[in-house]
């Protein structure tokens, strides 16, 4: 990559165009030599976590034992999480949402509506899952930047498709925060017998979350069409270099007659046959809200959705190879936020409290029960420039956030909503989940965060207010265990 010198004079796009146009191009201009991989930023944070317990008493030893203990503890969680993005992916490259693109890609009649098009697209998807709401429209800008009657800047549509996950996934039904808290089964026992249960209708439908989603979601396509330069000073996918052929998972003949059932749908019809079933049980038989808050549940309605989407076995196979490698930082990091979970809550000095403790009584100490959301949701999205999550990061706060809203009689569902809508903010411009969306894009996270970054300026103030106005009309009760 070509370095670019600290004395290196301004392009001319970042002098033209009204103010939002001009701060995007300025970040967009300084990302170019800043932004390190995001794994450094979950590695600093294990140092930062463990240096902190120490700080507070607890051994060299305790805190390593700790660290070893919490790597793996994370396991089920980590491989559901995988499983989204997988099937997430599957879904929105099979030829029925291919088709879908092709046509959502002729709706829009300028360069400008195009972008807020795909803002709004993005933001709708994620809250069904932020997976199929990141490669959907990564897509969808990709379809609408080879239509030759608009003049797309590449970089604004790519911002765009990347909204959903950093504007409203997280007060969505794919929020691993509150997939967590509903599923008992999801949570280390050290963390159940802190929060409880905490079931969805409590959380992402509580009907104050669902007002947020309404204003974040009207801000943020306003603000994607008036960051998005245009005429000639859009830069178009030709221009940054990106080839724009379809992405096509090729499916070929037979090679050999043991193969036929790998192209035949017969095999994916009896599977989602068989699966129906289940499915049918689960919401017959249930709250269709505890059904579907079940992340198990979630993740296998949307990976018997991709088989049929994609109906033969070789083409679905070929979908999730794609998908794979999409997951790689989720493998790899999740197991570190376990190891910070376990120093946080289990590493003390004998005869003393954990760092996780010290950190509930500090809240407790700075907060009031009215201020109690603005300052978790600063703090949250703070610590989320350092430890980039979709959801992991949960485990890590919530042993000491939970402890703070119970001893301030802070709604408890609530506080998830505190640090779901608080995660989200840092997403915008870490360049953590944006790794998928940017391999579909074909481009790298510094050439869509200055736009990201002209949202985040604006969400900060907007999500923190409506985090604490919001607050007081909520009622307290106590954690609900297992």
């Amino acid at each position: 990559m070509e370095q670019v010198t600290r004395a290196e004079p301004l392009p001319p796009d970042t002098k033209a165009g009204n103010g939002m146009e001009r701060m995007a191009a300025r970040v967009t201009h300084w990302a170019q030599q800043w932004f390190p991989d995001a794994y450094i930023f979950a590695a600093l944070a294990v140092v930062v976590v463990a240096l902190g317990a120490l700080a507070v008493g607890a051994p060299v030893q305790r805190v390593g034992i700790a660290f070893g203990d919490g790597f793996w503890s994370l396991i089920p969680f980590t491989m559901q999480m995988a499983v989204v993005a997988i099937s997430g992916y599957v879904v929105a490259v099979s030829p029925p949402a291919s088709k879908a693109i092709a046509w959502l890609a002729r709706l829009p009649k300028t360069a400008r509506g195009a972008v807020m098009f795909i803002a709004f697209v993005s933001i709708g998807t994620s809250l069904f899952n932020w997976a199929i709401s990141l490669v959907f429209s990564g897509l969808l800008a990709r379809a609408l930047a080879r239509r030759t009657d608009l003049r797309i800047d590449y970089r604004a549509a790519g911002a765009a498709a990347y909204l959903g996950m950093g504007a409203t996934w997280a007060l969505g039904l794919s929020s691993a925060a509150a997939q967590l808290q509903a599923n008992a089964e999801s949570l280390p026992k050290t963390l159940v017998a802190i929060t409880g249960v905490i079931p969805f209708s409590e959380t992402i439908f509580l009907p104050q979350s669902m007002l947020m989603v309404a204003a974040l979601t009207l801000v943020s396509v306003a603000i994607a069409g008036l960051s998005a330069p245009l005429g000639e000073r859009a830069r178009t996918a030709q221009d940054l270099g990106v080839a724009l052929d379809d992405i096509e998972l090729a499916l070929d003949k037979p090679a050999r007659p043991g193969e036929w059932l790998e192209y035949s749908p017969l095999v994916t019809i009896l599977i989602v046959l068989l699966g129906l079933v289940w499915i049918g049980h689960e919401f017959t038989t249930k709250n269709p809200l505890l059904a579907i808050s079940n992340l198990n549940t979630y993740n296998f309605v949307f990976i018997l959705l991709g088989m049929l989407l994609n109906w033969r076995p070789r083409r679905f196979l070929n979908a999730v190879a794609k998908a794979v490698p999409s997951t790689a930082a989720v493998l790899i990091q999740f197991p570190l936020y376990g190891g910070i979970a376990f120093i946080l809550t289990r590493a003390a000095a004998p005869g003393g409290l954990p760092l996780s403790e010290h950190l509930a009584h500090f809240f407790v100490a700075i907060s009031s029960q009215a201020s109690f959301p603005a300052v978790m949701g600063a703090y949250s999205a703070v610590l989320g420039f350092f430890v980039p999550s979709g959801g992991g990061k949960w485990i890590i706060e919530a042993p000491y956030v939970i402890e703070a809203a119970k001893a301030l009689q802070v709604h408890l569902g609530w506080s998830v909503t505190v640090y779901n809508a608080a995660e989200a903010l840092p997403n915008l411009i870490n360049p953590f989940w944006m790794l998928p969306l940017l391999g579909v894009l074909g481009l790298r996270a510094k050439d869509v965060v200055g736009f990201t970054f002209t949202q985040l300026v604006v969400h900060v103030p907007l999500v923190i207010l409506m985090l604490w106005a919001l607050a007081p009309t909520l009622t307290y009760h106590p954690p609900v265990m297992p």
